[in-house]
């Protein structure tokens, strides 16, 4: 039995982060909305992160997402980029953990592979391969690409995560009941 599932994809970032949210059903996709939300660079970096959270919160309001999905950033330019992006990206997992969704990661390799078939591919490659498995929208710029494509691969990958969780619940279900 499918089932019609909309999915937010979330590019995180300090400065920019991207979002993306999709409607899946089996392998057929559906664009509701994108963009990207932008924190005031001369801002303390506390205030930029209220102002990405409370960004997220209401995309998150308005489009009613059932799931989410966030990318894994493993390298930056340097330790204190990395550190920033670091809690851009646990505003990205916080936010719609506190909306009640389950929030699934994907290592950025994956999406790739995902949306455009190699891990390596560039960021032109996936823009054009957003725009092709939807086609006719407008993209709100690089980060809401990227977020789409982080949405595309949820929606490729999630189907099993879905499944596992329901297994793991389940299991401990009988565990409990023993």
């Amino acid at each position: 039995m499918r089932q019609v599932v909309r999915v937010i994809g979330i590019d995180p970032g300090l400065r920019s982060t991207g979002w993306g949210v999709i409607e899946s059903d089996g392998n057929h996709l559906v664009h509701v909305a994108n963009g990207a939300l932008q924190s005031t660079a001369t801002r303390d970096l506390a205030f930029r992160l209220v102002e990405l959270f409370e960004g997220l919160e209401e995309v998150l309001a308005v489009y009613r997402p059932q799931e989410a999905a966030v990318e894994c950033t493993f390298v930056n330019k340097n330790a204190n980029s990395t550190l920033k992006l670091g809690q851009a990206r646990a505003v990205a997992l916080l936010a719609p953990a506190k909306a009640g969704l389950t929030v699934d990661e994907y290592a950025p390799n994956l999406i790739k592979k995902a949306v455009v078939g190699a891990g390596h591919a560039d960021k032109t490659q996936v823009r054009t391969m957003v725009d092709v498995l939807l086609p006719g929208i407008n993209i709100a710029g690089a980060d809401a690409a990227d977020a789409l494509a982080i949405a595309i691969c949820h929606a490729h990958h999630g189907l099993s995560a879905r499944r596992d969780r329901v297994n793991v619940n389940a299991g401990r279900g009988r565990q409990a009941a023993r």
